[in-house]
Order: structure tokens, then sequence, then C-alpha cells
């Protein structure tokens, strides 16, 4: 069995993050969607929220988990198992960044592979941060991530606008 594990801070999760996550459980037996506890950068959703979030989103398909982690990344892939560490590219930007984390991985962890999935046509332009931006001052968001998701952000967007 082999087992994959797509980390992320996914603040919130999108359209193209879940459709990396769907088309990764696809080529393996299991996918832990792993959800970091700590990122470097503000954050509009606690943990909790974004596995929530992501959690829902993922339902539908049987061997996806959605956990959350903190620390290494290949550190918690040995932990649950994963051979397999896998990345979405968007841009060429992406590639330069994922590159360089795929060479400190492989240093680190020689023993786990990084495959990275091309994003879709559709969501190439697609990040957590410019949707935060668009939805936060009213922009259309309804076709880049779940309605569940659309709604989760415009409850916290309506709050941060009241205080």
């Amino acid at each position: 069995m082999t087992i994959a594990l797509y980390p992320g801070s996914f603040d919130p999760g999108t359209n193209g993050h879940i459709d990396i996550a769907i088309r990764a459980a696809a080529l393996f037996d299991k996918l832990f969607v792993a959800v970091y506890d700590t990122p470097s950068k503000q954050l509009l959703f606690n943990t909790k929220e974004r596995v929530d979030l992501f959690e829902k989103a993922v339902a539908h398909i049987p061997n996806i988990k959605v956990i959350p982690y903190t620390g290494l990344t290949v550190d918690f892939a040995r932990k649950v198992g994963a051979k397999v560490i896998v990345r979405g590219l968007r841009m060429s930007s992406d590639f330069e960044r994922e590159f360089e984390m795929a060479l400190m991985n492989k240093k680190v962890a020689p023993d786990i592979e990084v495959v990275c999935l091309m994003a879709n046509l559709e969501f190439q332009f697609l990040s957590s941060s410019l949707l935060k931006e668009v939805g936060s001052l009213g922009g259309v968001i309804s076709t880049l991530v779940p309605k569940h998701i659309e709604e989760a952000l415009r409850k916290k967007f309506s709050s941060t606008r009241k205080q």
C-alpha cells in the first residue's frame, strides 16, 4: 500500500488544492492531507477550522484523511508511513520554490519521494492569499472554493469588518 502526504497551510483550501488532493487520491492507496499548524504566515483560520473545511470538501473520497501536523514535513511523513509527498505546481515561480524544497527534503529524507502535480489550467492563477484578498473586498469567489468555504470566508470577513 502506497501512502502519500499532501502538506500545506490551506488557509483556506481552494478548488485548486482540492483538485490536487482528489487527483493524488486516485494515484495512491491512502492520502493524508496534512494541514500545517504553525506556518510562518498570518492565518485567517485556525488549525481546527482549516482541517474541518478541507475535510468537508473531500469527505466523499474514502482514501483521504485530513489531519493537522507540526514540525518537519518529512518527519511527519515518516510518522504516518508516507513514502511520497505530493505538491501542486501552478506557475514557474512555484517550480523554483518547490524544486528547492524537494532537494532539501531529499537531503534530509532520501527515502521519501516528492511528486508534483500540475495545477488544472482553470486554477493556475489561484492562491489562498489572492482568494482572501478578493473575498475580503467583496469580489466573486464562488467558482474558486466550495460553497461551505465561501460561506466561512464571508463570515470571517464580516466579523473582521465589525471590529
